[in-house]
């Protein structure tokens, strides 16, 4: 209980300033509810979100930890503007303008940065919404409307700048419908070296929002910057006076139904070029997983074939002269591994990784869970391990009870921990580093505690039941074809170079991978970057032809490996099936530095630190497929034979 005390302390430690400086206990906004049927004039709640680099998804901020506007301008700091600036250009036009930006007379009252209540999946993704002083009605069309008058000093116009240099994106909210836009831009900066005499960085104060409605829903929402209107920064120790304005404009979109509002966005990320590549890949890796497969069952049923035949003509006498290969081994095949209880806890906790991954899968196939909605899988991803748990646990105290151990309630506590542990671990890093870093991807306590009560309240207990229904209900016998001797046998230790562990291990993990190459440069565009992924039909086909090629492989393999005369084939089946999380951790290196433009300390921890959970994620999940098929194999040639 100890090891838990001081990784709940650490946890409540590494959220408290996030605890103390968003105000824990200050009453939170309601979100305006998507989907409702709006009358002429209704107010429409703008939410901003955050900021950050645009090639640094998780390094994200306060939207307000950049000077924005916190208030509205009242109606008469408006006309004030409009008359001084003449922003339309114009003689004749301010009072024309002044009647068509106020014809919705200007309240004022809207205050920014109160923050509004969130689901679990938004503040796991770093979501932290807040309000905003914008002033939107329904079907109200504003031509130009002053936000604020400001007078930025060297502080804040050095924020702006840096932000700008940096690609700063900031996002914001109508109703469930995400919108993004730049901060500003530079011109004339060397691409190495960076700002140099002549160039300008710009700030772009004047935003255009454009609504789409249908049947009096919003349906479609964007933003656009205006560069005639961008001011120039390039002087951060020139006090400048900005005039932050928006605009607005209303249209009627019939073509797009409220219920398919989100396909604009899975539309705009993939191209249909992009489309077409991604599905010759998938069919491209289809054929060659047949082929592969194909290959290896042919053949290993010929041996196979060859192998009975020649052991079931041999008489007594002659078998004992000609008995080698996987024959030789059957009085140790059966020996049980060294490390029962991890084994067993990493069978178990692989099993229900992929339970708990079939089950998110086929969710978000059936709509269950909203592939579109923010951090809607990560949390679908939380709840259902938690709800999984017994799953695990039944499998690894099951098989611990076949290879006669007797500590189990030590076997049920090491799969309680052993994915929950690694990752708490990289939590605390990642979470430590963007505390550091004042970012939004620290999560707040409340998420911290809704984790932590959903693992103490749902998933230790249904562990804790999965083992003892394993203990009181599961068969305990191993049933094995062969009895094993007393004394373990010999292990050859000349073995030519192609049937090395190592070059077994690379083999086993390379095959597998390659079945998934492609699909893995899509998945990481939309775990690590700005695209959102609508695929998971393709995504449950490919993950079945990883297991199914693992398995082959694994089996395929442990032929070898058995025909040399090698019985130590638990932990090795088991390792060559998982590789491929192995490969899967190296092929991240590879797009973090040549398929993406992520840099920095907290990007990078976050990055290799959860790819590390992933990769391992993987690594249990095909290690237990592997290992499964592995054990139907062996006792399936071992019960074909004639053993003493």
């Amino acid at each position: 209980m100890a090891p838990t005390r001081f990784l709940s302390s650490l946890f409540l430690l590494s959220s408290l300033p996030s605890v103390i400086e968003g105000g824990f206990f200050k009453k939170k906004h309601r979100r305006q509810k998507a989907g409702m049927k709006h009358a002429e004039h209704d107010a429409i709640h703008l939410v901003v979100n955050k900021v950050g680099p645009f090639n640094n998804p998780t390094e994200t901020y306060r939207y307000y930890s950049l000077p924005f506007c916190h208030k509205h301008a009242d109606e008469d700091e408006h006309k004030a503007a409009l008359e001084e600036d003449m922003p339309l250009g114009n003689d004749g036009g301010a009072d024309d303008s002044i009647m068509s930006a106020t014809q919705r007379r200007i309240k004022a009252d809207r205050v920014g940065a109160e923050k509004h209540k969130m689901r679990l999946g938004e503040s796991i993704v770093g979501d932290r919404r807040e309000t905003s002083p914008y002033e939107l009605s329904f079907q109200d069309d504003i031509e130009w409307r002053l936000l604020c008058k400001s007078t930025l000093g060297t502080k804040e116009l050095t924020k702006f700048k840096e932000a700008i240099h940096n690609n700063y994106f900031f996002e914001m909210f109508i109703e469930d419908l995400p919108m993004w836009g730049y901060i500003g831009d530079f011109e004339d900066e060397d691409a190495i070296l960076g700002e140099m005499e002549g160039s300008h960085t710009f700030l772009f104060p004047h935003l255009h929002f454009k609504v789409g409605t249908n049947n009096a829903q919003i349906v479609s929402v964007t933003v656009t910057t205006e560069r005639d209107r961008r001011v120039d920064i390039t002087n951060v120790h020139k006090p400048t006076t900005v005039q932050f304005s928006y605009s607005v404009e209303w249209f009627e979109d019939h073509e797009l139904p409220w219920k398919m509002r989100m396909t604009r966005y899975a539309d705009s990320r993939f191209l249909p070029g992009s489309f077409e590549i991604h599905w010759l890949s998938i069919i491209n890796s289809f054929v060659l997983v047949l082929l592969l497969t194909a290959f290896l069952t042919i053949i290993l049923m010929r041996v196979l074939k060859n192998d009975f035949s020649r052991y079931m003509e041999l008489d007594d006498e002659a078998l004992e002269e000609e008995e080698s290969g996987w024959k030789l081994i059957h009085g140790d095949v059966f020996r049980f591994p060294e490390f029962p209880v991890f084994f067993c806890a990493s069978v178990g906790t692989g099993v229900q990784l992929i339970v708990a991954t079939f089950f998110l899968l086929g969710l978000a196939l059936t709509n269950l869970i909203s592939t579109t909605r923010r951090g809607s899988i990560l949390a679908g991803l939380v709840v259902l391990y938690c709800l999984t748990c017994s799953i695990g646990s039944f499998v690894s105290t099951r098989l611990y009870f076949q290879m006669n151990g007797k500590a189990w309630v030590r076997c049920v506590l090491f799969t309680a921990a052993l994915f929950p542990a690694p990752v708490a671990v990289v939590f605390l890093w990642v979470n430590t580093v963007a505390l550091a870093h004042g970012s939004t991807s620290a999560l707040p306590f409340s998420t911290i505690f809704t984790i932590a009560a959903l693992y103490a309240l749902i998933a230790f207990p249904l562990t804790v039941v999965g083992g003892i229904a394993a203990k009181n209900y599961a068969s305990h016998d191993f049933n094995a074809p062969t009895r094993t001797t007393k004394v373990a046998r010999e292990i050859p230790t000349e073995v030519p170079w192609y049937r090395s562990r190592f070059f077994q291990m690379v083999i086993s993990g390379f095959l597998p991978f390659s079945a998934i190459y492609i699909e893995l440069h899509y998945i990481f565009a939309s775990m690590w970057g700005h695209q959102i992924y609508t695929l998971f039909g393709i995504l449950l086909f490919a993950f079945i032809l990883l297991i199914i090629v693992t398995s082959f492989i694994s089996v395929a393999l442990l032929y070898f490996q058995l025909a040399r005369e090698d019985h130590r084939w638990w932990w090795s089946t088991f390792i060559n099936a998982g590789m491929t999380g192995l490969f899967i951790y190296a092929y991240s290196f590879f797009y973090y530095f040549h398929r993406s433009g992520m840099s920095g300390m907290l990007q990078s921890s976050f990055y290799f630190g959860y790819m590390s959970i992933v990769s391992f994620a993987f690594f249990l999940m095909l290690g237990s497929a592997g290992f499964h098929f592995s054990l139907l194999f062996v006792k399936h040639i071992y019960s074909r034979v004639k053993c003493d």
